[in-house]
């Protein structure tokens, strides 16, 4: 009984963790705007066939990652999170300044977005595929996989919504506000992997 209630208790934390790094209010932001424009059969394509490509990403990203850093691209795990953590913050630092996460564009048919830029990078991003491939060895699998299960979920739900979601915020003027936060939150969560990457890499990496 206990164990399960750990493990449960573990799994929620991950997918708040998760569900900080996929950041489902940069969705809400580009796909309210794009709802407008375009039928909502046609969006919930976009939106179904982006979920299911990020799940595979990340999912793939947690049970072969590893093996395929380390044998086939010769790249330690510290490196991974590195450059996770600088897109991060860079992702965040953008938003912060400029109060959007995403610029889409304009010569993108509406269809191709789906896997680009919609799955990869905005929801299985390099800082998303980082902690997917290093915290099943400190959470283990099980875990991680519910958590990332449930997060792409969150996400999902939010997408679906996003117009209704969007429209609450800007009635109360929330939505610029949130985002920059939101920003900032990335933003430290990518300053925090890059550390991380460090201290690794002063721990494994030097001679």
């Amino acid at each position: 009984m206990n164990e399960m209630r750990d493990i449960l208790l573990h799994a929620l934390v991950t997918t708040l963790y998760f569900i900080a790094l996929i950041n489902p209010v940069s969705k809400v932001s580009v796909l309210a705007v794009l709802s407008s424009q375009h039928e909502r059969r046609a969006l919930m394509r976009v939106i179904a066939k982006a979920s299911l490509a990020a799940a595979g990403i990340l999912l793939g990203s947690m049970i072969f990652g590893d093996f395929i850093l380390r044998y086939v691209f010769r790249v330690e795990l510290h490196s991974l999170r590195l450059a996770g953590g600088a897109i991060l913050c860079w992702v965040g630092f953008h938003a912060l300044r400029k109060g959007i996460f995403f610029e889409q564009d304009t010569q993108c048919r509406f269809e191709e977005i789906a896997v680009v830029p919609l799955a990869c990078p905005m929801i299985a991003g390099p800082a998303t595929i980082a902690a997917c491939t290093t915290l099943p060895a400190r959470e283990g699998l099980l875990v991680s996989v519910i958590a990332v299960a449930l997060a792409i979920t969150v996400n999902h739900l939010a997408m679906v919504f996003s117009r209704q979601i969007s429209g609450i915020l800007r009635r109360f003027n929330l939505l610029g506000a949130l985002v920059r936060l939101t920003g900032l939150i990335v933003m430290t969560i990518g300053t925090q992997m890059t550390l991380d990457g460090i201290s690794e890499w002063q721990v494994h990496g030097l001679p």
